[in-house]
């Protein structure tokens, strides 16, 4: 039998670049797991009982001395939902055989394809032997052989046979795949539900890499069968090598369980266990892992920290977890679910890679949602869990002070029908929040002697219930100019009951800042408003082809004072995060949570613009300026995180905000955007970005600027520059790099490259990266690579080292 795949110098030459790789994976494997199973089908199916065959052929010959039947050119049988295809086919009335020849191919029910000269089956194509035969699953995994046989419907045995999951190249079908599994004996126990492979060796671009004497896969008819998966391989320089190692437990159609050993080099044994179940309605698992460390000491750095538990030499030995995810379907409108960690610190499924929780920060919480057209309904419990380490002057206690949701609540309303010709939208929040220990930064270290603070979360208890109501509606003149008036009433009721320690902490940031403080066990604000929207979009058409659509726009806020902001009243929870730019200039509130409620007066006044060309280039842009106009700037009222500071928003004219950006049909965009001084036009905020996306070169560049912010703590000017690059080699291959550089401080950030093949059955990546710490300089360096089998599973690291381009 000439091979169905044959290795080719080229591809053999390719292979030795990463085959040193790929061959140690193999061996820390052992053997190729689970994976494989695929559909292969079935060389000879059984047919259902009751049903008719149906043949066509040219010629049919009848041989009543020797009880046979031939049928010659273009014969077709259909029996049973399978199909024959041949030139010849030959059917014995004694022995109760066909014998095919000429071009044969079965189809069986399921899809699959088995192609061969010549086929000897039984009448009920239960039992059969083939010479030179080809097997082509529904899933496009592929099966040759130089002969199978069939015994008893039950047992069918390849010799010399071969399997691949990468498609035949159309153009040179004896070129090797990239990678094929040769086995001397290929068993298929169809009673026992297992395929074993004997004598095997594992080719990689035609390149034996690996010789596996015996292994046995799941039956490819089973989904879900027990048995070892793919390991994984590792590094870290507080664990040390490791060697994961899973196996599956099949034990209901409904449910499973997965245990994993990992072993690390320096710190021991790590088991693992998942429990995963379905129901008709929704699904729910829970893991567990443990681990009785042997040098808990590697955690500490060159400063004497426990970067993992934040004390030297703490004797934290045994360190575990236990999580749970469900989510299930109550009706069609509403659901229930959960994700929640325990561990015994703060940082165990962070450092050791604990898939679903190894998130820096992981959300803990219950849930429950609706959803109903337009009207939005969840309310959920939170906790955050902040998995850090010690290093670089992080502190030990963030994750402790992160609160406790208990619960949160947003509806959302939105009437189907309409109010007064306009639409009316309706917003219910309310929080409940919990925090076991206070939450200050101090910039001693940032600005020595300074004594300014922020407190970002206080100790005690915080309650916040929020109602909010806007009706608006949108009118066109004969003119084209879309006047929109709006209304709306926003209604907050808080309770505090705040430790000491937290009113002390309030009481000498009001102090530093010159304020009196203020703080309230209970309030109840409001506020109400009124606005008007102005655009009048302009359409010019020009005679090149291009259109351009100018829309001038105006808005014009009336509301009262934003109460309770002087005195340092208010917890600011939720509105913590504020960057005013172009994306943000037309907001009714530019607030980002129900915490803080712009007040006063305000206009909002600028342009936008788009524009689209005949040779498909598009280009867009933003520009304009905000204005109070009345009442206390609420950007200007110092709170408990300094969130209006060096906004831009906090004079009675705002910095000037734009951006514009265009874009390309042949992969290339660009944007620029930025806050400029309302006096001065120097810039305070920028960011640039371009990009390109082609072949065979795709590039990116970013630029970043913020100046400096001393209440946030940064007293320098920030500057940054990332680029990217990735380029095709060939076809398949691709080298890729980016980087990080810290202008102000003169210090590459972090860097990384790696390269990459991919086809339609094989991927493989490897990466090598590096990052610097800002203060120490101190280098941290990653390698990681991986390989993909298409069937057979991933094996390496399981996150790569860099980000790359695509």
């Amino acid at each position: 039998m000439r091979e169905a795949f044959l290795p080719s110098n080229r591809q053999a030459r390719l292979a030795r670049l990463y085959a040193a790789s790929a061959l140690a994976c193999l061996l820390a494997c052992g053997v190729p797991l689970p994976a494989f199973a695929q559909d292969v089908g079935d060389v000879a199916t059984k047919v259902p009982s009751g049903s008719q065959m149906l043949l066509a052929a040219d010629t049919l010959e009848y041989n009543n001395d020797n009880q046979t039947v031939t049928a010659i050119g273009g014969v077709q049988i259909d029996y049973g939902g399978n199909r024959l295809v041949a030139q010849k086919v030959v059917y014995n009335r004694n022995t109760k055989r066909m014998v095919a020849s000429g071009n044969v191919e079965i189809v069986n029910s399921d899809g699959t394809k088995i192609n061969s000269q010549h086929i000897d089956i039984t009448d009920d194509f239960a039992d059969g032997f083939v010479n030179a035969l080809r097997v082509e699953t529904v899933d496009k995994a592929y099966f040759a052989a130089e002969s199978a046989e069939r015994m008893g419907g039950v047992l069918t045995t390849f010799h010399n046979g071969v399997y691949t999951a990468c498609e035949p190249c159309e153009d040179k079908p004896d070129k090797a795949p990239t990678w094929r599994v040769k086995a001397r004996k290929i068993i298929w126990n169809g009673e026992k539900k297992t395929v074993r492979f004997e004598n095997a060796n594992f080719e990689f671009f035609g390149f034996p890499l690996a010789y596996l004497p015996a292994f046995e896969i799941a039956d490819p008819t089973v989904k879900r069968k027990s048995g070892f998966l793919i390991p994984s391989i590792s590094y870290n320089s507080h664990l040390g090598y490791s060697v994961k190692v899973p196996y599956y437990f099949a034990l209901s159609p409904t449910y499973d369980l997965t245990v994993s050993g990992s072993g690390y080099t320096k710190q021991g044994f790590l088991g693992e266990a998942e429990w995963r179940q379905r129901f008709n309605n929704g699904q729910y698992s829970l893991k567990m892992a443990g681990i009785q460390q042997q040098d808990p000491d590697a955690f500490i750095d060159s400063a004497g920290r426990n970067v993992d538990s934040g004390a030297a030499g703490d004797p934290n030995k045994f360190r575990g977890m236990m999580g749970t995810q469900g989510q299930f379907a109550i009706n069609e409108r509403w659901n229930f679910g959960w994700d929640v960690l325990l561990q015994t610190d703060k940082n165990f499924s962070n450092t050791y890679n604990i898939d679903k929780y190894n998130a820096a920060v992981h959300q803990s919480s219950v849930y429950l949602t609706g959803l109903n057209g337009r009207n939005y309904f969840d309310v959920r419990a939170m906790h955050f869990e902040v998995q850090e380490n010690t290093l670089n002057g992080n502190p030990a206690a963030r994750s402790g002070q992160q609160p406790w949701v208990l619960p949160s609540l947003d509806y959302a309303y939105i009437p189907d029908a309409s109010i007064a010709g306009g639409q009316l939208s309706m917003n219910v929040n309310t929080r409940v929040i919990r925090r076991d220990d206070l939450d200050e930064t101090y910039f001693e270290r940032y600005l020595p002697g300074s004594g300014t603070q922020r407190v970002r979360g206080i100790e005690g208890e915080s309650s916040r219930l929020t109602a909010e109501a806007e009706w608006k509606r949108s009118f066109i003149t004969d003119d084209g100019l879309v006047l929109t008036p709006l209304l709306a009433l926003q209604g907050d009721v808080d309770y505090l009951n705040a430790s000491s320690g937290s009113l002390a902490a309030v009481n000498q940031m009001a102090t530093n800042l010159g304020q009196q403080d203020n703080m309230r066990s209970s309030f109840a604000r409001y506020m109400a408003t009124a606005g008007l929207e102005m655009r009048w979009p302009m359409l010019f058409s020009m005679a090149s082809g291009s259109s351009h659509v100018i829309e001038p726009m105006a808005q014009v806020f009336l509301r009262p004072n934003e109460q309770y902001v002087g005195g340092l009243a208010v917890p600011n929870e939720d509105a913590q995060s504020m960057v005013f730019d172009a994306t943000t200039l037309f907001e009714r509130d530019k607030f980002s949570g129900y915490d803080r409620v712009e007040g006063g007066s305000r206009a909002n006044v600028g342009f936008r613009y788009s524009g689209s060309y005949i040779n498909g280039w598009g280009t867009n842009a933003i520009f304009g300026q905000s204005y109070q106009i009345g009442g206390d700037n609420s950007f200007a009222a110092p709170d408990l995180v300094n969130v209006g500071a060096y906004s831009g928003l906090q004079d009675t004219k705002s910095d000037y905000v734009g951006l514009f950006g265009i874009n390309s049909p042949n992969g290339f965009a660009a944007s620029i955007s930025g806050r400029f001084d309302e006096q001065s036009f120097e810039v305070r905020r920028a960011e640039v970005k371009a990009a390109y996306s082609g072949l065979p070169v795709s590039l990116s560049a970013k630029y970043a600027f913020i100046q400096a912010q001393p209440l946030y703590g940064f007293t320098t000017d920030r500057h940054e520059v990332t680029l990217g690059a990735s380029t095709h080699l060939a076809e398949n291959w691709r080298v890729f790099g980016t980087g990080t550089y810290d202008l102000q401080e003169s210090l590459l950030v972090k860097d990384g490259i790696g390269f990459a093949y991919n086809d339609s059955c094989f991927t493989y990546l490897m990466t090598y990266s590096q990052s610097r710490d800002l203060n120490t300089r101190e280098v941290t360096q990653s390698i990681g690579f991986n390989l993909s089998f298409r069937t057979l599973g991933d094996f390496g690291s399981s996150t790569s080292a860099i980000d790359t381009i695509q």
